[in-house]
């Protein structure tokens, strides 16, 4: 399911997240590793925007009620992109973790 960590961070496992995606269509889901790493291996409908361009967020997504599914590789930068969105005013965050526990359908390019 999802909850929150120590940091009340609201978190969500790659299956919930994947079950939610399917159901729900208007939730974003935002990738904030590097765009070389994005082109290697993404999720399908996830949108880039890398940790050290977060400050840009508001312009990709300006409404702060939008359900946001964050991703990295390993979940760090997913974690630290959580908290700033956090900070901006986002109020319905996810940190899924990374894209390494993500067992479904990925894409190039």
């Amino acid at each position: 399911m999802f909850g929150f960590n120590d940091n009340q961070i609201k978190t969500i496992s790659p299956k919930n997240a994947y079950e939610r995606l399917k159901s729900e269509k208007d939730i974003v889901l935002l990738d904030v590793r590097t765009m070389e790493e994005y082109k290697e291996k993404r999720i399908p409908n996830s949108i880039n925007i890398p940790l050290n361009l977060l400050a840009q967020v508001e312009k990709k997504i300006p409404d702060k009620e939008q359900t946001i599914f964050v991703y990295c590789l390993s979940g760090n930068r997913s974690n630290t992109a959580s908290k700033i969105l956090n900070k901006f005013g986002y109020k319905h965050v996810y940190n899924m973790g990374g894209i390494s526990n993500w067992f479904f359908e990925t894409v190039r390019g």
